[in-house]
């Protein structure tokens, strides 16, 4: 599915099980035994995670990605944002709404913006699965397709190499670290705290929260793009991309270089970007100097001395903080809590004028338990607005918002989730929550005796639109924590 054309739909339920759908099906095509190599087609949200977990299943196989790239650019994301705003705030029609919204995307490819899809590009070429340079190449180019081709040609003669670079190879620890630095280095999608989690136990290796949390204190800040800047991908790729970025971290010590690629030993090969020259694919040394540094940044004088990507922790569980795009002055909240029984109940509220004070927006039982825990960005705009008037405010949730979260502080993807005994699923309103990136903390002054409270109940749909073909997969999953994963059991 597209998540962004699902967003706000009840087909949204279905969106984070679509990749261990993926996965299920790459194990299923790759299960003939007929197969030398493996070649990915994927880009965006859950297709490449899904595909990367399926083909860890057969890590004895060579493998590469082929992605798409992303769309040029159209309408800017900044202004997208706004009229989105403004729309929510009952400002403009919904016919300004599409005309913002075709303008934006509007031509073969991924979003421009730094979400989940792109996010995945940055991860599979730091890790060493697809060619360098390759991440942001627009569709239908004819770079693009020198790369295609270039790829496959590689993967076709990995299968006569006796020390092949196959995938559970290149897949190892170190491969793993340096997602995560890439991750936190270029402001990626807070989806990876979930997906690289799944990928990592694909592998057989262990990471959790406490990992990204304590890597982005030591990892700078290289990249604005939207939504932690104005910039889109294709303004990061001209001014330096991610070549420029791996050699920063890489000379800075905040990478390993001595990990196996698709293209053998040794990370620095994917300091170089591709050129054409006369009829064939051709390499040469990235940057050595940004060419926007409102864009990208060296290590010397990054955008921030830390990544972004915080946990906090406290009586109401673990959750993920991404404050990157959020301001210095909106990284911490103490306020009473108003609680939702979902987006719709937050729109009307909105609508209505209650929403006019500071506040933290509580939204129980959107977990992976409980409906498949969607991404929530429908709040995005609304909660904009209020912040923009001067109000207090913050959201907090144990589903998701992904690499879209904005301006506005949210505690997302808390664990334990609601429908799993959860304390999110016993706060009520007008208790006083706390939300404190800084200091790591989540906490709750209850107004009376919680554990008096009736235990959560959900009240969300298991059927319709598909939804009970996924009950098994509700059932049985993981935590967010452990990769929301319906087949790979629970640490």
């Amino acid at each position: 599915m597209c998540d962004g054309v699902t967003q706000g739909q009840d087909g949204m339920d279905l969106s984070m099980f679509s990749r261990d759908v993926i996965a299920l099906s790459t194990a299923v095509s790759l299960s003939h035994d007929v197969f030398d190599a493996i070649v990915c087609l994927g880009t965006c949200d859950k297709i490449v995670p899904g595909l990367l977990i399926g083909a860890l299943a057969f890590g004895h196989l060579p493998m590469v990605f082929a992605p798409a790239g992303p769309m040029v650019s159209g309408l800017s994301n900044k202004e997208k944002a706004r009229v989105r705003e403004q729309f929510a705030a009952g400002e403009v029609e919904r016919e300004d709404l599409l005309a913002s919204e075709s303008a934006a995307y509007h031509s073969p490819g991924t979003c421009t913006f730094y979400g989940t899809a792109n996010s995945n590009q940055m991860l599979m070429e730091i890790m060493g699965l697809q060619l360098p340079g390759g991440s942001f190449v627009n569709p239908g180019t004819p770079l693009r397709h020198h790369l295609t081709d270039d790829a496959v040609r590689r993967v076709v003669d990995m299968c006569g190499d006796g020390d092949r670079p196959v995938v559970g190879r290149i897949v190892d620890e170190k491969a793993v670290v340096n997602a995560i630095v890439g991750l936190l280095a270029t402001g990626g999608s807070t989806n990876h705290t979930i997906h690289l989690i799944a990928i990592a136990k694909a592998a057989g290796i262990r990471i959790d929260w406490n990992d990204f949390s304590e890597l982005s204190t030591a990892v700078p800040l290289l990249a604005r793009v939207y939504p932690n800047g104005t910039a889109d991908v294709n303004h990061f790729h001209a001014a330096g991309g991610l070549g420029f970025v791996i050699r920063e971290l890489l000379d800075a010590g905040l990478l390993h270089e001595d990990v196996t690629t698709m293209l053998g030993k040794g990370l620095s090969q994917y300091c170089r970007e591709p050129f054409i020259e006369g009829d064939g694919l051709s390499w040469r040394d990235c940057r050595s100097e940004s060419l926007d540094e409102e864009i990208l940044a060296p290590v010397s004088r990054p955008f921030d001395p830390e990544g972004g990507l915080r946990l906090v922790d406290g009586t109401i569980g673990r959750a993920i903080v991404k404050v990157s795009a959020v301001s210095e002055e909106h990284h911490a909240i103490k306020a009473p809590a108003k609680t939702f029984a979902s987006q719709e109940d937050f729109k009307h509220a909105f609508n209505e004028g209650k929403l006019e004070t500071d506040f933290v927006a509580v939204l129980a039982g959107q977990g992976p338990s409980a409906n498949g825990m969607p991404e929530l960005h429908k709040l995005t705009p609304y909660l904009g607005v209020l912040q923009n008037r001067g109000f207090k405010v913050a959201l907090l949730t144990d589903g998701r918002m992904s690499g879209a979260s904005g301006k506005v502080l949210a505690a997302i993807q808390v664990t334990p989730e609601a429908l799993r005994g959860g304390a999110i699923g016993r706060i009520r309103d007008d208790d006083i929550i706390t939300i404190d990136s800084e200091a790591g903390v989540l906490e709750i002054q209850p107004l009376d005796d919680m554990s008096e409270r009736e235990a959560f109940e959900a009240t969300t749909a298991t059927a319709g639109v598909g939804r009970e073909l996924f009950e098994v997969f509700r059932r049985q999953c993981s935590s967010a924590e452990e990769g929301a994963s319906f087949f790979m059991e629970a640490q």
